[in-house]
């Protein structure tokens, strides 16, 4: 890679240059992560972190979509603490949601796993 006439070194673009708000560079092993995106891909790594989460993360990716209503029996968690974490999870761009009637149905955004995975240096 040649940036500014320097052979091997990068620079990543900006999110406003993509138009998202995803992070859009190559991975931490290729070239040192800017303020902005270490700052987004630590709230992705910070939600997942959690045991309760990474398990309802889980549950969501298997099933596809999940109701709400079904996660307190796998999870041994009131509805309460439920919300609370798919919230987290959706904050960070991981499960969206869809309200129908009194419950929400999640379902996983596959391409923010991906980033993850290609930010941490995996296919």
């Amino acid at each position: 890679m040649t940036v500014n006439g320097k052979q091997g070194s990068t620079t990543r673009s900006s999110p406003r240059d993509r138009g998202s708000n995803e992070l859009c560079c190559p991975p931490l092993t290729d070239a040192p992560m800017s303020q902005h995106e270490s700052d987004e891909l630590a709230s992705i790594l910070t939600a997942l972190a959690d045991p309760v989460r990474l398990r309802l993360l889980s549950i969501v990716a298997a099933e596809g979509e999940t109701c709400s209503c079904n996660l307190e029996g796998p999870l041994a968690k009131s509805q309460p603490t439920i919300s609370h974490h798919t919230r987290l999870l959706a904050e960070a761009g991981l499960i969206r949601g869809e309200r129908r009637g009194k419950w929400t149905w999640w379902t996983l955004v596959p391409e923010r796993l991906a980033l993850v995975r290609r930010l941490l240096g995996g296919a």
